[in-house]
């Protein structure tokens, strides 16, 4: 197989035309780079190592492990890590991490609110049971 194909490759020279393509019929948004009219623009450069790395994953993952698991023992350090995050991505317009680097600090502090939210609740509970029970016990 890789024969044929190697074969194929290198019978034909690229100022061939394919058979099977009608080149004259070719949709102007097909092929950028034979119709310079198009809209529709091909950039040779690639995204990759254009921004500064985050940890807006990490930050995610912390804030989501702190629903089930830590909760805000990892929400704290997860909403620490989204705002250094969110400094990045501020500062380069159009960073890839900005917008899990939002959820994590939104998930971050719904579960801190959430868990003194708790906190706040068991404490009324608890006063309003040792209240009733000092009224009952006098």
């Amino acid at each position: 197989m890789i024969e044929i194909i190697f074969g194929i490759g290198m019978s034909m020279s690229d100022d061939e035309e394919v058979p099977w393509s009608d080149n004259n019929n070719e949709v102007p948004w097909g092929n950028p780079t034979k119709n310079a009219a198009s809209s529709v623009q091909v950039q040779g450069n690639s995204i990759v190592g254009k921004y500064t790395e985050t940890n807006a994953v990490m930050a995610m993952i912390l804030a989501a492990v702190s629903y089930f698991m830590c909760g805000i023992c990892s929400a704290i350090p997860a909403v620490i890590m989204a705002n250094g995050a969110l400094q990045i991505t501020r500062s380069q317009p159009g960073h890839p991490d900005q917008g899990l680097a939002k959820a994590a600090l939104i998930m971050g502090w719904v579960m801190i609110i959430l868990t003194v939210l708790g906190i706040l609740i068991w404490g009324i509970l608890i006063f309003l049971v040792g209240g009733v029970g000092l009224l009952a016990g006098s």
